[in-house]
């Protein structure tokens, strides 16, 4: 074939594209301007000028280069939504981390705050017992206040006859009331020695945990 005129395999093979590619060039106005039909070997084949050559080359290597750019722009661009993506999954990793630990200070701040309500109930127990104790210790005073005025009140007799007579009678009251006297200030010790000894067994003992 002349240098003149090329067939379009011709010109896909020198251009290195499909004849597809060549085709989908060849527009109305370019066939009017750069394509004839001749006869080849009894077939009548589109052949393509020099000019028309020269015009789809220089299209070609265009596309080539805008196809070139367009790829390296998307390469960009998906290396850039890559890049996004990862810095965002790394966020994302950090903020659950950051979670995690929150949920386990806040396990560990509820856990500290039953300890505190139950060492709170001990604390109420013990004062509601130590009011108890108190309103005991107050009612045993009383009776002990009320022995003594007891007493108080005996009335010695004025006669000797009468003294002689009631003698042993008031002995023997006496001694009651003195034995009772005894014991309810027994009573008295042995409470205040059980208060003394659970006060610092647990009211201490609670502060100190």
């Amino acid at each position: 074939m002349s240098d003149n005129l090329k067939t379009i395999k011709e010109l896909a093979d020198e251009l290195g594209v499909s004849k597809q590619t060549i085709r989908n060039k060849i527009d109305k106005d370019f066939r009017e301007k750069f394509v004839q039909t001749i006869k080849i070997k009894g077939n009548n084949t589109l052949v393509i000028n020099n000019a028309g050559y020269s015009l789809l080359k220089k299209t070609l290597q265009n596309d080539t280069a805008q196809t070139a750019k367009t790829l390296q722009n998307d390469t960009a661009q998906t290396a850039k939504t890559l890049q996004n993506d990862t810095a965002q999954t790394k966020l994302i990793c950090f903020l659950e981390e950051q979670l995690d630990k929150k949920e386990q200070q806040l396990s560990v701040k509820d856990k500290q705050l039953e300890n505190k309500d139950t060492q709170i109930s001990q604390m109420q127990n013990l004062l509601d017992q130590q009011q108890r104790l108190a309103l005991q210790d107050k009612k045993l005073l009383d009776e002990y206040k009320s022995e003594i005025n007891d007493l108080k009140a005996l009335k010695m007799p004025t006669q000797e006859t009468e003294f002689k007579h009631l003698d042993n009678q008031y002995k023997d009251e006496v001694n009651a009331l003195k034995e009772k006297l005894e014991n309810l200030q027994e009573q008295i010790k042995d409470q205040k020695r059980i208060e003394e000894q659970e006060k610092p067994r647990k009211w201490w003992g609670l502060w100190r945990k």
